[in-house]
């Protein structure tokens, strides 16, 4: 099989965490990481964009770039252990993340259970989010993984196997929690804690005609967010945003991939909820199409996020090109919108807020009203593995 036909064992090996069981004493390493840059055009106010507003107009590499490295050790022909651990930026400083770090017990041939820091069960990518050579994107579309940042937990799992003569079928049942977190919201830092946390998903994998994936996850959500913002004269006074005491977050996703070696195509729907937040439910999804001409893959994504009456939405063009077995090269250039005052994934501080929100409460007699954001981002970098 030709290089752009396989992802290659690397990233299968990265990918897919239950596959490949090791030998007592046997060991597996495997490095990745991204280069990669973006700019923010279309929006003349300095504005950012992102979950960490680290796109904006000027060039940078700290949205895209990342590295890690992925160690498996053979216990015992059954018993392993898997630390995996990146480095990448959070807002405007590099920093050392433990990704991953977890004992598994393969316990027959069909069934593995694992304890330790693992990965929540939440999107069709979770369980390679860091490995970008995985997904045809240089950045995963934002409208859906922009939705829950806490990618990671502390308790257990268990995935269950069963090959099918047409392909398999894995299920996944996790239970953990998630403390003293960070969370980025308005261009700021806050702590969250995920307790009595709960996610299972259903993967139908098919030999011909591609991966259906249906997941669900759930945790007690406790957060602050608030800000000191000027209520006028410059009066300085304390705004809360968003306060959760234990609230019941629920996400619910269904994907599905295909790719037959020249046609690709990726798709996601998500609907997130918050009990008792005052507000209806987040829903987004994405579709995406792309056809190979030998190392060559051109792309195209629509995605889509509607909040309470706000919706984002946008088309992403992109080019990638195999440059080896397990380098790619990609561009992409993705234009944004949003609509109904809404801010989407573009980043307002707290003072904006406020003086939104006092616009509409006053008929307009104070503040200013909620906008409209567009803006055309483009991207290049290099996903690789070994």
């Amino acid at each position: 099989m030709t290089a752009v036909r396989v992802i290659g064992l690397a990233a299968v090996c990265l990918a897919t965490t239950q596959a490949f069981a090791l030998e007592q004493g046997e060991h597996r390493f495997n490095g990745f990481g991204t280069v990669g840059f973006t700019h923010l055009g279309g929006e003349d106010d300095g504005r950012s964009y992102g979950v960490q507003s680290q796109t904006n107009d000027s060039w940078r590499g700290d949205q895209l770039s990342k590295f890690g490295a992925q160690l498996s050790y053979g216990i015992t022909d059954t018993v392993g252990v898997t630390v995996q651990a990146t480095a990448k930026a959070q807002q405007d400083e590099w920093k050392a993340n433990l990704e991953w770090a977890y004992l598994s017990w393969q316990t027959t041939d069909q069934l593995m259970l694992r304890a330790g820091r693992l990965r929540s069960p939440v999107y069709m990518y979770s369980e390679s989010l860091d490995v970008g050579y995985s997904y045809p994107w240089l950045r995963l579309p934002d409208e859906v993984y922009s939705q829950v940042q806490v990618t990671n937990y502390e308790g257990v799992d268990a995935v269950y196997t069963v090959p099918l003569s047409y392909g398999s079928v894995t299920v996944q049942v996790a239970g953990g929690q998630a403390k003293n977190r960070d969370y980025y919201a308005y261009d700021e830092q806050f702590d969250i804690d995920y307790g009595n946390l709960f996610g299972a998903s259903i993967s139908l994998a098919s030999n011909n005609f591609g991966t259906l994936r249906v997941g669900y996850v759930e945790a007690d959500i406790k957060t602050d967010i608030s800000g000191t913002v000027d209520v006028g004269g410059g009066v300085m006074a304390p705004l809360t945003l968003l306060s959760l005491d234990k609230e019941k977050g629920k996400f619910t996703s269904i994907g599905y991939q295909y790719d037959n070696g020249n046609w690709v195509s990726s798709n996601e729907w998500t609907s997130r909820m918050i009990e008792n937040d005052g507000m209806e439910s987040i829903d987004s999804f994405y579709l995406m199409s792309g056809r190979r001409f030998g190392d060559f893959l051109p792309h195209l994504t629509y995605a889509q996020l509607d909040d309470n009456g706000g919706r984002q939405s946008s088309w992403t063009l992109g080019l990638n090109y195999q440059a080896a077995p397990t380098v790619v090269v990609k561009g992409e250039y993705k234009r944004v919108d949003t609509k109904n005052g809404y801010d989407g994934v573009f980043t307002r501080n707290a003072q904006e807020v406020y003086e939104n929100a006092a616009y509409d409460l006053t008929g307009g007699f104070i503040g200013t009203p909620a906008r409209n954001y567009d803006g055309d981002i483009v991207s290049v970098g290099v996903d690789f593995v070994f």
